[in-house]
């Protein structure tokens, strides 16, 4: 991929839209794999952080009293509250957005990766994510802990693909798909099913 994930984001955006297109009205609230949200709600958490700009999540973050979880909450009851057909076409005016909160735009490329999987893989959609878009997001969250703590949760483990040329880190190995690797590395419990080796059972622990 290009040095900017923006054209993947966009890329990525456009192809979840599309996939939820005909989505019937009583799948919107299948619990998603991002805990205690359902499909709708993760995609109306997706158009909030979309429509963020360093300003504006400054304004917000302050108005949360510093709580992230308040803050998340407070985007998702906004942009929901239209229902899954508005919160949908809010999402596809921001397919193209640039904008986003301070912090790494490699937080965003995860974001967008994960959570689309977040959505799709209870919904049963499948989709190929391009794999140099998802390593670059377990190598981001690897080296972070803020928010979701995926430096401590793979720290002394060996993480290494098992469709595409990867690996990273040292120490009891854990292998499997890409994708699962991300999940995995970004607390989604269920991604241990895909993962064997000898690390995968420190993992499942943390």
């Amino acid at each position: 991929m290009s040095d900017s994930p923006w054209p993947t984001i966009h890329s990525e955006r456009q192809a979840l839209a599309d996939d939820l297109a005909d989505l019937a009205a009583d799948r919107w609230s299948t619990p998603s794999l991002c805990s205690e949200w359902t499909v709708h709600q993760v995609l109306a958490h997706q158009t909030s952080t979309a429509k963020l700009t360093p300003l504006t999540f400054v304004g917000r973050f302050a108005s949360a009293r510093f709580n992230f979880k308040r803050l998340n909450d407070h985007g998702v009851s906004i942009e929901g509250a239209g229902g899954p057909e508005q919160t949908l076409a809010d999402f596809r005016g921001q397919i193209d957005a640039s904008t986003s909160p301070p912090g790494p735009v490699d937080s965003w490329l995860g974001e967008t990766i994960v959570h689309a999987e977040d959505i799709r893989q209870p919904l049963g959609i499948k989709h190929e994510y391009p794999l140099a878009a998802v390593t670059r997001a377990i190598l981001f969250y690897s080296n972070s802990n803020a928010i979701i703590g995926g430096k401590t949760r793979v720290a002394g483990l060996t993480l290494r693909a098992t469709d595409t040329e990867f690996e990273n880190g040292v120490g009891p190995l854990v292998e499997g798909p890409a994708m699962a690797l991300l999940l995995a590395t970004t607390g989604r419990k269920s991604a241990l099913e895909e993962l064997t080796g000898v690390g995968v059972d420190t993992l499942r622990a943390r």
